[in-house]
């Protein structure tokens, strides 16, 4: 339905673009999709064609339509390759900013989530729930003692802290680090924001795997970024792609996230790891590796070994604690060569993005207590129970219409939904009060959802099958 009330607050054809971007943020037109013929669409909103001309004109300018000669205009695709328009347009960034808005869908969820926290089913959120962090006794320090603990950080982090991950990665990942070479980061988001900030350009092309969280963090965009997509098959990426995408476009960065990927639970096969990083060293291309879940593995005979292990110097390896310990932890740490290290600790040092000295001891504390690893294996089993009793019973009421592989770490189910299913229908879960993401939200083009299993429990798995069988079952009467 094209309908628009028209205001003076600003010219008809910024209204006019206005609209379209809001029917694309609500999902009402999706990428590819073809727009109204500008006469048609020019009729149906009551104003002259030549407004309608142009605004599609500076929605592609934008990189938000492409207009194709004979063919009329459509939704871009996607924004992979996308580079954003030279020319300042200062409405955009008023009500777009650098980085872009929440999505209305994303913003559904949190505001239903706050609205009925008794009667929502989150399968949306991707954090650990309170109930599985581990238990924290505060260290007894006094106020003096931090004081003091604060004369052993530097621009790199705290120096305790940095030692104990360099001790972690060496038992857990079998990877030699020194101290120079961690460097602690407020979250696994700011060492990808330091990255793309320090090492990258504008106008730099990267890639990343396709489906992935990537697409969906505005960092890389607000950077000046453009990102290109890796397919996936069930071993890893697509590595012909990759060197495509380099003679095509001189990718300058390849970011991965290659055990229990996100939104796919995937891991990338050993061997395929080993051509990736083969390619890369003789294309010279750097890797981003993020591994946020890699400590969580549930049942999984000989696990690849990490990028950075094999990859060496090649690889800038990214690290977290909020999947074990919870999102309010912060804390998360890269590794790479000491003058990359060095160079990203002084950038941050100059954007005034100092650490706190208390998250960083309180992190210390509880990787040093006796009892850290018994959590981590207790939460393992809780993880890999939850995981069974959400595909059980997605098996017993929807099992012949969706397809899923089971998850070997992490917390994420890739549930392949009927091709049939109206991608714009997704409201239909919110009505129900059933958190999901869609995939469309992580850059796939098929009808897919991620399901976080770690805030369920047999009930709120069972619920959640049966509304997702309802929603099926009425797409087939349709």
């Amino acid at each position: 339905m094209w309908t628009m009330e028209k205001t003076k607050d600003l010219p008809l054809y910024q209204q006019i673009m206005k609209l379209i971007e809001e029917k694309i943020e609500k999902g009402l037109l999706l990428p590819g999709e073809k727009l109204p013929p500008e006469r048609k669409l020019a009729e149906m909103l009551e104003v002259n064609r030549s407004t309608v001309v142009r605004a599609f004109e500076e929605l592609a300018a934008l990189g938000i339509v492409i207009r194709k000669r004979g063919s009329g205009t459509v939704v871009n695709e996607e924004k992979w390759g996308q580079l954003t328009s030279p020319t300042t347009n200062w409405r955009h960034y008023v009500t777009k900013a650098a980085f872009q808005q929440e999505i209305p869908y994303i913003r559904s969820i949190g505001e239903l989530g706050k609205r009925y926290p008794d009667e929502v089913i989150d399968l949306a959120t991707g954090e650990l729930p309170v109930d599985l962090a581990p238990t924290i006794t505060m260290p007894p320090f006094s106020w003096q003692s931090f004081l003091e603990e604060e004369e052993r950080e530097d621009a790199h982090g705290f120096e305790p802290l940095r030692q104990m991950i360099a001790e972690q990665m060496r038992q857990h990942l079998n990877i030699e680090a020194s101290g120079a070479e961690v460097l602690i980061t407020s979250g696994a988001q700011q060492a990808l924001f330091l990255i793309t900030q320090c090492l990258l350009e504008p106008g730099d092309a990267i890639a990343i795997e396709s489906p992935s969280y990537f697409y969906s963090l505005s960092l890389f965009q607000s950077a000046g970024l453009r990102i290109f997509a890796l397919p996936m098959d069930e071993s890893g990426i697509d590595l012909t792609e990759l060197e495509r995408l380099y003679r095509k476009h001189r990718i300058k960065m390849v970011f991965v996230n290659p055990t229990f990927q996100n939104p796919t639970g995937q891991v990338m096969a050993e061997q395929k790891r080993r051509d990736f990083l083969s390619l890369c060293a003789h294309l010279q291309i750097p890797i981003v590796e993020d591994d946020p879940f890699g400590q969580l593995t549930y049942d999984l005979p000989n696990q690849p070994p990490a990028l950075k292990k094999l990859g060496g110097e090649n690889v800038l390896y990214i690290g977290s604690l909020s999947k074990v310990m919870g999102s309010t932890t912060r804390i998360g740490w890269l590794v790479g060569p000491p003058a990359v290290t060095k160079r990203l600790a002084l950038a941050r040092q100059e954007m005034d993005f100092g650490l706190s000295i208390f998250p960083q001891v309180l992190a210390h504390h509880v990787l040093t207590a006796p009892d850290f690893e018994a959590h981590l294996k207790t939460l393992r089993q809780t993880l890999e129970q939850k995981r069974d009793l959400l595909a059980d019973a997605l098996d017993r009421y929807v099992g012949n219409k969706i397809d899923f592989k089971l998850p070997q770490g992490g917390f994420h189910l890739w549930i392949k939904l009927p091709p049939s299913l109206d991608l714009k229908e997704f409201n239909r879960f919110l009505d129900q009060k059933l958190l999901v993401m869609p995939g469309f939200l992580f850059g796939a083009r098929t009808a897919h959802l991620r399901l976080s299993y770690a805030r369920i429990d047999q009930k709120s798995a069972e619920k959640a099958a049966r509304i997702l069988a309802e929603i099926l079952s009425a797409d087939d009467s349709k």
